[in-house]
């Protein structure tokens, strides 16, 4: 069974840091792009970073670019995101997500683009 599992998620005041983990179990994603998105209360789901599956690629959404970093280890299945600055706006669940295809050089930003979620993990930045 195909599992992702986002960890760090925490409560940090504006200005701090955080770094999200995202494993995955029940398949190699070693060869997929992967993304994170996250949702605010009261909003939809958008996305915030991607990746390719070699890590060669990425990109963001203005609001965290120069802010955020996505990266991953495909030795142990698992796709990062690090926020630093971390603002009050900033504060939703975060998902990790996975393509389907594999060995792919695209970067997908859409969220009807991805196959499998993770459950999501809490961030809160207060100010």
């Amino acid at each position: 069974q195909v599992r992702l599992v986002e960890s760090g998620g925490g409560l940090v005041q504006a200005g701090g840091s955080l770094r999200l983990s995202c494993a995955a179990s029940g398949c190699t994603f070693s060869t997929n792009p992967m993304g994170w998105f996250r949702q605010a209360p009261g909003k939809e789901r958008e996305f915030v970073a991607a990746i390719t599956w070699s890590g060669a690629r990425t990109t963001y959404a203005d609001s965290v670019k120069g802010r955020f970093t996505i990266s991953r280890d495909n030795t142990k299945n698992t796709v990062y995101l690090q926020m630093n600055i971390l603002k009050p706006e900033d504060t939703a669940v975060y998902f990790c997500a996975v393509h389907r295809s594999i060995y792919s050089t695209d970067i997908y930003v859409q969220e009807n683009e991805y196959d499998y979620w993770g459950q999501g993990t809490q961030v809160t930045v207060s100010s």
